[in-house]
């Protein structure tokens, strides 16, 4: 498939897109009749390409193009992917789908509505079985959920397609298996939405309390685990029977107005509009927008290395960004890490933290006795290497953002030693050498013993390899002696 994505609509949603897309490795085309589309969409990438490449600790594919458009036309030719993301208007969706369908006979169409019923989308179009509904959330280029959605005429073969493109640029597809409004996500925000709705109108609480009590609260939950299995694990050992026995007859209570809402008045609409904007402060759009992102990046990388929930759906898409081609080439240094610098790796001086020279150095080191076969298997059987000794230079400053390359050079491997030479790098800029001495061990007496024959023999096959060449820059350099 030619990864070409055509983007109708470069507002939040579409320019969200356009940035998971590009940065993705696809080829984007955009189109938006706003004369400030392109302005806003550059803003949009610049916020995702600060943020979204620290999610991985593969760096991400050579960045895609972006064609800002006169016409739908010129837009959706030849894509093999079309985003519609218009106004929430029937009237224009539909005709956006006819100068779509003008010019473009094969590409799969996903709406990106929030709650209009896939069936009514499809009900003036020529070929209504390549027309889906994907859902984002905001902002689209860091949360991977997209809920996927086929009306009456959908052809399901477009659904299990859209499933695949949209995991392979890191997003969680949710399937609906029934056609409803307002799907499944907006119906469970709105209702949470229509209570504090209610709460300000009532005068309980301001719109800064009602986000304190779920950022402070639930929302750490939820950022692991839904309603269901919050409650569920609430419940004790008894779980989601015990919960529904102890609170199930509140929910006859009238503690919520779920079936109702406030007259959404000019007066009240100012009231509340008042109160976020007092609650931002200072900050404007801009700078919300880069401490919603720092967070989410931190929140998923620890969701990620649990493996957990949305941390899952990125553990996977790094594996997909992973090339583990088998090294054949033993007689040169071995490319053992490929990453971009993330956000939280950088100090008070704005560059990469001491520590996180190691954390990079120690994951090539990881991936090189995965090449030689001491894997999770191996290791699950008994045997690992353990570092005896580091030494690590620090010859450049390496900042937030910077793609930076790890070759590894062997310069012992026989018998139960394995001595490591990283040369960490941007470019053909040097940023810092480590050195790393290890042994290996058995994890059931902790001593150091021979590793299996099939190690040793990969182990040997590099250190001889790489014995004809060039002894590195450093190598045994000790702390204080002359550069």
């Amino acid at each position: 498939m030619t990864k070409i994505a055509a983007i109708i609509g470069g507002g939040v949603i579409g320019g969200g897109w356009a940035a998971r897309f590009v940065l993705n490795g696809w080829n984007v085309r955009v189109f938006d009749p706003d004369p400030e589309a392109e302005r806003k969409i550059d803003a949009v990438l610049e916020n995702a390409r600060r943020s979204l490449p620290g999610l991985t600790d593969v760096a991400l594919p050579a960045e895609g193009s972006v064609a800002f458009c006169d016409t739908i036309a010129e837009t959706a030719q030849d894509a093999a992917f079309i985003v519609e993301a218009v106004p929430e208007r029937l009237e224009i969706k539909h005709k956006v789908y006819a100068e779509i369908e003008a010019v473009n006979k094969s590409g799969l169409i996903a709406s990106s509505t929030s709650g209009i019923m896939p069936t009514d989308l499809q009900a003036k179009m020529a070929h209504p079985e390549r027309l889906i509904v994907g859902h984002p959330f905001n902002p689209v280029y860091l949360l991977p959920l997209v809920e996927l959605v086929a009306g009456k005429q959908t052809d399901v073969a477009h659904i299990e397609t859209a499933r695949d493109i949209y995991a392979s640029i890191g997003m969680h597809p949710l399937i609906c298996r029934v056609e409803i409004e307002g799907f499944l996500s907006d119906r469970l925000q709105e209702a949470l939405w229509r209570e504090a709705l209610w709460l300000l109108k009532d005068g309980v609480a301001t719109a800064e309390e009602l986000d304190t009590a779920i950022a402070y609260g639930p929302g750490l939950r939820w950022a692991q685990m839904g309603t269901m299995q919050t409650f569920h694990l609430a419940g004790g050992e008894g779980g989601m029977r015990a919960m529904l026995a102890m609170f199930g007859p509140c929910l006859k209570w009238p503690w919520t107005k779920l079936m109702d809402v406030p007259e959404l008045t000019d007066d009240f609409v100012e009231m509340v509009g008042t109160q976020c904007d007092d609650q931002s402060g200072d900050l404007g759009p801009r700078d919300l927008e880069h401490i919603r992102d720092d967070n989410l990046v931190g929140i998923l990388r620890s969701l990620k290395a649990n493996g957990w929930g949305a941390g899952a759906t990125l553990k996977a898409h790094e594996a997909h960004l992973r090339t583990d081609d088998a090294v054949s080439d033993a007689k040169a240094p071995v490319l053992t890490a490929r990453r971009t610098v993330p956000l939280d790796w950088t100090d008070y001086n704005g560059h990469m933290t001491e520590s996180r020279y190691l954390h990079a150095f120690a994951d090539a080191t990881d991936r090189f006795m995965e090449i030689i076969g001491c894997d999770a298997a191996y290791i699950s059987s008994g045997g690992s290497y353990f570092t005896a000794e580091t030494h690590i230079r620090h010859l450049d400053e390496v900042h937030a953002g910077a793609v930076i390359e790890i070759h590894t050079q062997v310069i012992l491997g026989e018998g139960k030693k394995m001595h490591l030479f990283h040369v960490m790098s941007e470019g053909e800029r040097v940023l810092a050498t480590g050195e790393h001495f290890l042994l290996h061990v058995s994890l059931e007496s902790r001593k150091p013993c021979a590793p299996s024959p099939e190690i040793e023999s990969a182990l040997v096959r590099f250190a001889e390899g790489h014995a004809g060449l060039p002894k590195p820059e450093g190598l045994g350099r000790a702390i204080g002696a002359p550069r």
